[in-house]
């Protein structure tokens, strides 16, 4: 989605609204994969505040991934804001850091919202919040019931207390 704001670029105090979809398809963040099987709405304004122009938006919508402990596919609603500042720049100039630059009379709104979606999300998402994960030897569903392995496994820095407490059991016997 591209914004045309031509209008309102040199006319301090002027807005064009926004009211539309953004497509987003499938973002691939910190070795996670998040895909959107339909467009996210935004909502909001560009603003001429007389030295830059002012993108305050909301964006709603839902995504799909897997949840961080048993790898169900996931549905998570998505809903945050984006307050940016936007610049037009000319060839060759060399924007401030905490200004989004565009050129023409056309702003990437797509852009912008992959890059806020990425600074909003949470490091991993659960299908519930007593999800119980898989079992890390066999790779069973522990929400579904418990396996059928075996847990004997000892930590190897705890050997020697297990022996200590196997040997009493044994002399006690």
């Amino acid at each position: 989605m591209k914004a045309d704001v031509s209008a309102i670029i040199k006319v301090t105090g002027a807005a064009v609204k926004l009211d539309d979809f953004v497509e987003l398809g499938e973002a691939v963040f910190l070795g996670e994969t998040y895909r959107f099987l339909k467009p996210l709405k935004i909502v909001g304004e560009i603003y001429n505040n007389g030295q830059t122009l002012s993108l305050k938006a909301n964006v709603t919508g839902s995504m799909h991934t897997e949840c961080s402990r048993c790898l169900k596919d996931i549905e998570v609603d998505v809903d945050f804001d984006i307050d940016e500042l936007l610049a037009r720049i000319e060839e060759g100039e060399e924007p401030d850091e905490d200004i989004i630059p565009f050129e023409g009379y056309e702003v990437d709104i797509d852009s912008i919202v992959a890059d806020s979606f990425r600074l909003n999300i949470m490091g991993s998402y659960l299908c519930d919040e007593d999800c119980k994960g898989l079992c890390p030897t066999c790779g069973k569903d522990l929400n579904e019931g418990p396996c059928d392995c075996v847990d004997d496994y000892i930590d190897p820095r705890w050997q020697a207390l297990a022996d200590i407490l196997k040997k009493q059991q044994e002399d006690d016997s």
